[in-house]
Parts: structure tokens; C-alpha cells; sequence
């Protein structure tokens, strides 16, 4: 019977798992590329034109530090690829790429999506149950609401940063504060996810743009906080974005009704 030789180990000619392979920081890059151009594009041909918004709440404060520090529009773009790229040199992961890893991990996304879709019809079933119609905005109130490309290109900016900042960024930032005042590791993670989630929620009641506060929303996207959290710690940056974006574009414009205003848009 054959043997291996001794240099070359059982789990080096093993076939990559694709449950680990998806989690690998080139895989969330490669997989967020395609996000990441599709929103700076947009936003760029936006610029154009006085009328259109589409920059989202976590790009516009990023963007405004950088741009306080001397940094130009593109920097942040590529700080991004730059921490993934940082991310998969420090952990000498393979440069390893699979079509079919890009093809599960979107398949994935849509799947959470549709997942988190299902929490937020319990959460409004919930809410109707004490206070009923606690969703619905008055029509008058309703602002004039962009086209769907703007919208779509908005929310995939919403995707892509809200997921650099509150998942990438601060999650790991708060398990480390909470891991210096000595909580167990499972336990500072568990506190890191609560931190940050109610954080992304109140971030969309901050500021010149921001919603109106309205417990039903909030608490919403505390629980979508809590969800999108849950992804990032278990399957990876990438699929976080993708079903983050997918969910979005899903509520906000693919299943929204002409003229209504998606409030459980993330």
C-alpha cells in the first residue's frame, strides 16, 4: 500500500471544504468586487446629476473621516480590498479561487435573505399582535421616493459599508474591549453582537437623512443586527454582504409595491 510522504500532509491533498473555503477573506473579496463596482459606479454617475442621492449613511461617514484626513473619494474602496487582502496575507490562507465557491456563496445570500424576509413577517406579526398597524406610515408622510436604480444602487452601498463598518470593523473592535475587561471569549462575541446590532440600529435614526424613530423599525433592525452578526461570526464577511444587499434589494425593490417606502429596508 501506498504512503503519503512525510512533507505532505493529509489535509493538504484533502479537496477545499466548501463551508470553510466561502469564509476565506480572497473568497469575500472576490465575491464583494462585483457590490463594491456596481455601487462606486453609481454613485460616481449620480455625482453627475444634482438630483440623486445614493450614497448610504456608513459610506457618507466613512467617506467624510477619510476625506477630513486629506484622503481622496476612491481611498475607501481601497482600504476595503486592502483589509481583505491584509486579512488573507496575516492568516496565509491559499490563493486558492472556485466558480463554484462564488456560485454557493450567492446561492447562500439569497437564501439568508429570504431567511431574514421570514424573521421580519414574525417580527410584524408580533408587533400586530399589541399594537396593530404599528408598521404602517401614513401616506402623507411618505417622502418622494427615489427610482428603483437609485434605490437598488443605494442599497448596495448599504450591503457592502454597513457591513465594513458595524461586522468587519466593529464586532472584532468590541470583542476585544470585552475580551481586555475579561469576559470569556463566547460570551465577549455574544456581547460584541448585541453592542454593535443595537448600534446599526440607531445609526438609521441619526443624522440629516435619517428615519424618523419609530420603535417598529428599530427594533426591527436591532434583530436584523442580531442576524446579520450571527452570519458574519458563522459563514464569513462575504456572505454577510451578499445576504445584507440581497435582502435589501429584495424588500426595497424587487417585492416593494410602486410608491411605498420599504421600512424594513436594512
Amino acid at each position: 500500500m501506498a504512503t503519503l510522504p512525510s512533507q505532505i500532509s493529509p489535509t493538504e491533498i484533502r479537496p477545499p471544504d466548501y463551508w470553510a473555503d466561502a469564509r476565506s477573506p480572497l473568497s469575500s473579496l472576490c465575491f464583494l468586487l462585483p457590490w463594491l463596482a456596481v455601487y462606486e459606479a453609481g454613485i460616481y454617475l449620480a455625482s453627475l446629476e444634482s438630483t440623486a442621492t445614493v450614497q448610504n449613511g456608513a459610506d457618507y461617514w466613512m467617506r467624510s473621516l477619510l476625506t477630513h484626513a486629506g484622503a481622496g473619494h476612491l481611498v475607501l474602496p481601497v482600504l476595503v480590498v486592502g483589509v481583505l487582502l491584509a486579512w488573507h496575507l496575516a492568516g496565509k490562507h491559499p490563493w486558492r479561487l472556485k466558480a463554484e465557491t462564488q456560485l454557493g456563496m450567492f446561492a447562500e445570500s439569497l437564501l439568508l435573505a429570504i431567511g431574514l424576509m421570514a424573521l421580519g413577517r414574525l417580527h410584524q406579526w408580533l408587533f400586530d399582535l399589541h399594537v396593530p398597524n404599528s408598521h404602517q406610515t401614513p401616506l402623507a408622510m411618505l417622502p418622494l421616493l427615489p427610482p428603483a436604480a437609485v434605490r437598488a444602487v443605494t442599497y448596495l452601498g448599504a450591503g457592502v459599508y454597513e457591513e465594513v463598518l458595524f461586522r468587519l470593523c466593529l464586532i472584532p473592535a468590541a470583542c476585544l474591549v470585552f475580551r481586555m475587561f475579561e469576559f470569556p471569549g463566547r460570551l465577549a462575541a455574544v456581547m460584541a453582537t448585541l453592542t454593535t446590532s443595537f448600534l446599526f440600529a440607531i445609526a438609521h435614526h441619526i443624522g440629516p437623512a435619517a428615519d424618523a424613530f419609530n420603535l417598529y423599525s428599530f427594533s426591527f433592525r436591532a434583530a436584523a443586527g442580531v442576524f446579520f452578526a450571527a452570519v458574519f461570526l458563522l459563514r464569513g464577511f462575504g456572505i454577510t454582504v451578499g445576504c445584507h444587499a440581497a435582502y435589501d434589494l429584495l424588500v426595497g425593490v424587487l417585492l416593494a409595491p410602486p410608491g411605498s417606502l420599504p421600512i424594513e429596508h436594512t
